[in-house]
């Protein structure tokens, strides 16, 4: 069964992206570019993802963005010089749906309050909601259920975080993703206007506060003690001076945020970007009575405004979906002829060596080739394996069923987590979890930690359409970092599989075949002419995999059989023949 993908007429071609934080490698990119001027990893390589930038940033590892300019802690001019002088082109994100508290706009909001020149970039919630629901004893507007009821939560509770304008009074800002409110120690001079209280007792009540506030405690609960007839003062004159730390959602009806979206992909330009990752652009559009996760048509209206900014850039968008199989959005997105990012491989993959068959990965690759899908695939990346995706949705009351059944998707869920895998849920409004999200785990402990299985997983991958996406710790065999996990907290999950590598780990890891073998098919995906030609499902049994592409007189073709995990790497080079063997 040959299906032909046609050529891609784009910029970008379809070779290997490496996939890391700019210090994933080391303490920052020049160590990273270190890496990639060894001789092993000579045109292994097409494409960079700096994840998700080395741009300024405060928290989220980089999802925060304070703004678009360089963070020389991380970069420099030089370093983006000797990756053009490597042939590797970049991909950055452009995170559109919120920026960090310490953006300059967001600390302009907190300076000037309702006379700021940024009042209208973020969202106020209770100005949003005005008439569509009631005023809650915190302050914050409550939506209708009707309305409640159709938004979808990264949390749990409603998304705001309540800020403190100039004026003393609390405004609450729509808050999708993260969010922390702090305090800032106070001195016994702070509490001279409290009567009875000598400096003594004033001292002993800062060193009591100021004890809770380092530990990040609930300071409405702290105990006073003796001291508990001044708790709601005190109290009073530590909460003047919060500090914020969150990401702030923008609001995309302010002309200034259209600006802001202009200056920057013209910046990013300028850097070198060729792929721009749009990340959590499905959120961007509002609309009372809909719901906040890619409602239409508002955000295909907004794509298509950053589409034409981003043409003014000879930039290549990269929408970003997570969202269930059986929705058929990424097929939406694919017909409007946007890149996609196949979040549907990973767990395919894990399903098809776990039980040794070929039928649901062979459904998805038909698809892709009989719709003409553009992706970009992955198996283990920085924010955990999907498990949501694969799953089936009714929609306008049909089921449409997923890749997977949900008890196969239970399945790889419960064999991830029998593993050490973490796990990461979705909310209601009520805040009660309705989904599971994502398993975080690294992709080799996620396999058992079975080196066989990881070539024939990323052999897979490599065979599959579009632009093969690695993650840096897979290529080293990266096992889940469950000190990094436990230590970062309730968001501590993500850190299983963000473990830093030195550049003695990367020389060590150099050293083993599981490392050596991968670079070299990679290094094959990325130059075989074969590649960019057509490709070729030939029938097996349900326990094989034979894809062949070809491309005039060359060729490569992977031969696998799931049940053993052995296979073959048939290819040409110049027109000889020649394998690996697995």
């Amino acid at each position: 069964m040959s299906k032909e993908i046609k050529e891609n007429t784009s910029n970008i071609g379809n070779g290997v992206m490496l996939n890391a934080y700019p210090d994933s490698i080391g303490n920052n990119l020049h160590d990273l570019v270190n890496m990639l001027e060894k001789p092993e990893f000579k045109e292994v390589f097409d494409l960079l993802y700096v994840l998700p930038t080395f741009f300024n940033s405060d928290l989220d590892r980089g999802f925060s963005i304070v703004d678009y300019n360089l963070n020389k802690d991380l970069v420099s001019e030089e370093d983006l010089k000797a990756l053009e002088s490597l042939n590797i082109r970049l991909k950055f994100d452009i995170v559109l749906n919120h920026l960090s508290v310490a953006s300059p706009q967001f600390q302009d909001l907190l300076k000037y309050g309702d006379d700021s020149i940024y009042k209208d970039f973020f969202i106020n919630w209770n100005e949003f909601w005005e008439g569509n629901g009631k005023m809650g004893d915190d302050g914050v507007i409550i939506p209708k259920e009707e309305f409640l009821s159709k938004l979808f939560m990264r949390k749990s509770g409603l998304p705001v975080l309540k800020v403190v304008f100039p004026d003393g009074t609390e405004r609450p800002y729509w808050n999708t993703f993260y969010q922390h409110i702090g305090y800032h120690r106070i001195a016994p001079s702070a509490l001279n206007n409290l009567k009875g209280v000598s400096h003594g007792q004033a001292t002993a009540v800062c060193d009591l506060v100021n004890e809770a506030i380092d530990a990040d405690l609930d300071l409405d609960t702290l105990n006073f003690g003796d001291y508990n007839q001044f708790k709601s003062e005190i109290l009073q004159i530590v909460k003047r001076k919060p500090s914020y730390l969150g990401q702030m959602d923008v609001n995309a009806k302010s002309p200034k945020v259209w600006d802001f979206y202009e200056e920057t992909l013209a910046k990013l330009k300028g850097f070198g970007c060729k792929i721009l990752r749009l990340d959590a652009f499905a959120y961007l559009h509002k609309e009372v009575g809909k719901t906040n996760f890619f409602n239409t048509p508002g955000t295909w209206e907004y794509l298509e405004r950053i589409r034409r900014i981003a043409q003014e850039n000879d930039l290549t968008l990269l929408p970003e979906i997570h969202t269930e199989y059986g929705l058929h959005l990424h097929a939406e997105v694919a017909a409007e002829g946007y890149y996609i990012y196949d979040f549907f491989l990973p767990g395919l993959t894990i399903h098809t060596l776990e039980n040794g068959t070929n039928k649901a990965l062979l459904v998805w690759i038909n698809e892709i080739l009989d719709k003409g899908y553009k992706t970009v695939n992955m198996l283990g990346c920085h924010d955990g394996i999907p498990v949501l995706d694969l799953k089936g949705k009714e929609v306008n009351g049909v089921y449409n069923k997923g890749l997977l059944k949900d008890a196969e998707i239970e399945a790889i869920m419960n064999k991830i987590m029998e593993r050490g895998g973490r796990v990461k849920n979705l909310y209601g409004a009520s805040g009660k979890k309705i989904s599971y999200y994502q398993v975080n785990a690294t992709f080799f402990s996620a396999l058992g930690e079975d080196e066989q299985k990881l070539l024939l997983a990323r052999a897979i991958q490599l065979f599959m359409p579009g632009i093969p996406q690695v993650w840096y710790l897979d290529i080293f065999a990266g096992k889940n970092d469950y000190k990094a996990a436990d230590k970062g907290g309730s968001g501590g999950h993500k850190e299983i599989n963000r473990t830093g590598l030195s550049l003695q780990d990367v020389e060590i890891g150099l050293k083993k075949d599981v490392v050596i073998r991968q670079l070299a098919m990679m290094k094959l995906r990325n130059t075989s002419r074969a590649f960019k030609g057509s490709v070729t499902i030939n029938d097996s049994p349900e326990s094989g995999l034979d894809i062949v592409w070809k491309n005039g007189k060359e060729y490569a073709q992977l031969m696998a059989n799931l049940k053993t995990l052995t296979f073959t790497i048939n290819y040409t080079l110049d027109g000889i023949a020649k394998n690996m063997v697995f």
